[in-house]
């Protein structure tokens, strides 16, 4: 006897699947006779930083129908343009490989889910062949001369990766295996997941395999996930200074209890380790063995896992001078710099184009030239873009136009309370995502909740704003004194903070900054050796709060784990100020007024507890820190 009175959407971001709606009312800018509606909605993929994340929409709500304020109307900025692929062919642009034909596409190629959004009738699109196929499409050289360019792009999302190169090759050395021969050889196998020869590709019921060398290789998903085993290598003499391998398969490091890796043995011991990243596309790694030099060794490949991803792939086990240079695996559009990628955007899982913009003004009077990249050989191995456009400001894509409770990677199926105490609206969300949930390398947990927050609407810039702020009570587990700082000035350097008292795993830092000339700023925590950090910072160009967590600790169980992460956030009279919670595994970021917050987990040593200030570029001025170590809340 239920009764539908209305629906909503699509709206917003829709490249993933809604769920956990959660509608409720709140005053804006605390006036109780303004009284506007929000609802939040999770999805998963489509997120602002990728996969998992809650978007918010604000409008009102007579009792049956929700009705935004946003109609989700958008007019690009105007500008001249570079290339629209209206032609017959590439023009003076240079094609490599298959994968984007002899010129552009006029729409949806055989075998492709429905393209829309392009303009015009053609677009360069490289599932020419489906997604198996690879190449690139760059433009001529050419000379910046506008601040921006604009540009739709679509497809698979795989983003480019420093250090990899396009046309990765086999390194050179002493080959200790290829999987080649028809046999195992004098390698030793137990169990059943290795079979009795090397796999010659995909088998029955596996995602496609790619990036193995010939045509052999090693293929535990025989049987699917079930089987288990290993497979060992007779001993040999650590002669060169890196081993180089490539492996796939599952994301089950060798510390973890049921482990799918490749390993190192010197004297039946593990020494060195590595695993997969829940991807069948094999990856080069390499591990520096200097300091094995001329002891004895034997590699093992390992599968003990029975569940899902529980499985490994192996192939081209070489002993190197020097450690391999990892091919690119990349779905991506680049701007090409001296020679170097210095801005890459990538699809979202999607055929439906959106736009993307890159910021030039760095490179206002250099050359340049934008490459178009197909390296992935995998699910959703190809990318879409259309109607490069030079233009005075920067398109935004749908992702950038939504409203987000929060920017991070780690804030998902956020819920609030009713009816709390005061008329106050608290909000949690689960601090992980569905790209990595399953493999961070924690256990037996995965993922924590977020802290409670306070929900309120403010007008910023004209237009009604979510904002959130962590619970009062967050305070009572201050303890007693702060560590503070004043007036500390910093120019294009670091400057440690711990001898202020300001060090921990778990704190409550209050801070603002002062604009001056430097392009970026801000603090670094949990800092350590290797320089380990967590660079929580902001960018005066593109006005931009961001987490940049790449060097945060571990981060390579997942190649959508390490990155940047970033919010807008204009500057207030000429000040920043921050709000940020530390924990063991994570931050909690909170910019101006709370308009942008941004939450990741992270996962460095236990002895990383530093805090420093930072200027790139020029000087900033700390005006103020306050630095509270917090009790746990169990004791």
């Amino acid at each position: 006897d239920w009764e539908l009175q209305s629906e909503f959407g699509p709206a917003g971001a829709t490249g993933g699947v809604w769920e956990c709606p959660d509608l409720f009312p709140l005053a804006v800018d605390g006036d109780p006779k303004r009284i506007k509606w929000v609802l939040v909605v999770n999805l998963n993929p489509g997120g602002i930083a990728g996969g998992s994340a809650a978007q918010y929409f604000v409008g009102d709500f007579d009792g049956k129908k929700f009705t935004p304020e946003d109609k989700g109307t958008y007019t690009p900025p105007a500008g001249d343009v570079v290339q629209d692929f209206e032609g017959a062919g590439f023009g003076d642009w240079t094609a490599t490989g298959t994968a984007f034909g002899q010129g552009p596409a006029t729409g949806t190629l055989d075998g492709q889910q429905a393209v829309s959004g392009f303009d015009g009738k053609g677009l360069a699109n490289s599932f020419h062949g489906g997604d198996g196929t690879t190449g690139s499409l760059t433009s001529p050289s050419f000379t910046v001369t506008s601040p921006y360019l604009n540009f739709k792009t679509g497809g698979g999302r795989h983003p480019h990766q420093a250090g990899t190169v396009l046309d990765g090759t086999a390194p050179e050395g002493t080959v200790l295996a290829d999987f080649e021969g028809g046999g195992y050889g004098d390698w030793t196998a137990t169990g059943d997941a290795f079979g009795t020869a090397p796999a010659t590709g995909t088998l029955p019921g596996q995602q496609q395999v790619s990036g193995y060398l010939g045509s052999g290789l090693v293929n535990t998903f025989r049987s699917g996930d079930s089987t288990t085993g290993t497979l060992t290598s007779p001993e040999f003499t650590v002669g060169k200074k890196h081993i180089n391998f490539l492996i796939g398969g599952g994301n089950h490091p060798a510390d973890a209890a049921n482990r799918t890796a490749v390993e190192l043995l010197v004297d039946g011991q593990v020494v060195r380790s590595a695993t997969g990243k829940d991807s069948e596309a094999l990856d080069w790694a390499s591990w520096d063995v200097g300091d094995l030099a001329g002891k004895k060794a034997r590699i093992r490949i390992v599968d003990d896992n029975t569940g899902g991803w529980g499985h490994v792939n192996a192939d081209h086990i070489v002993m190197s001078d020097t450690p391999v240079r990892r091919a690119s695996q990349e779905t991506s559009v680049n701007l090409i710099v001296d020679g170097k990628v210095v801005r890459s955007v990538t699809g979202t899982d999607s055929e439906a184009m959106d736009w993307a913009s890159f910021d030039m003004r760095p490179y206002v009077g250099k050359k340049a030239q934008i490459r178009i990249v197909d390296t992935h050989t995998g699910g959703w191995g190809h990318v879409l873009a259309d109607r490069f456009t030079a233009a005075d400001k920067p398109a935004e894509s749908v992702l950038q136009r939504a409203g987000w409770a929060d920017y991070g990677k780690d804030y998902y199926a956020a819920v609030s309370w009713e009816n709390a105490p005061g008329g106050k609206r608290y909000m949690i969300g689960w601090m992980n995502n569905w790209d990595y949930g399953q493999s961070v390398p924690t256990s037996p947990w995965r993922g924590v909740q977020s802290v409670p927050r306070e929900m309120a609407l403010r007008t910023l810039d004209g237009r009604i704003r979510l904002t959130s702020k962590p619970v009062g009570s967050l305070e009572s587990l201050r303890q007693t004194e702060p560590a503070t700082a004043s007036g500390v000035s910093v120019k294009s350097t670091s400057k440690s903070l711990t001898g202020l008292g300001a060090k921990g795993k778990a704190l409550d830092i209050e801070a603002t900054f002062s604009l001056k000339d430097a392009a970026r700023f801000g603090l670094k925590v949990r800092t350590g050796a290797g320089g380990e950090e967590t660079v929580i910072g902001y960018d005066t160009a593109s006005q931009e709060l961001y987490v940049d967590r790449s060097r945060s600790g571990a981060g390579d169980f997942n190649s959508t784990f390490p990155g940047v992460q970033s919010a807008p956030l204009k500057a207030e009279n000429g000040k920043v100020r921050l709000r940020i919670l530390v924990d063991w595994s994570s931050v909690e970021v909170f910019g101006g007024r709370g308009e942008s917050v941004i939450t990741d987990q992270i996962f460095p040593y236990p002895s990383s507890t530093g805090v420093e200030v930072f200027a790139e570029g020029g000087t900033a001025t700390l005006d103020s820190l306050r630095a509270w170590r917090l009790k746990s809340i169990w004791r």
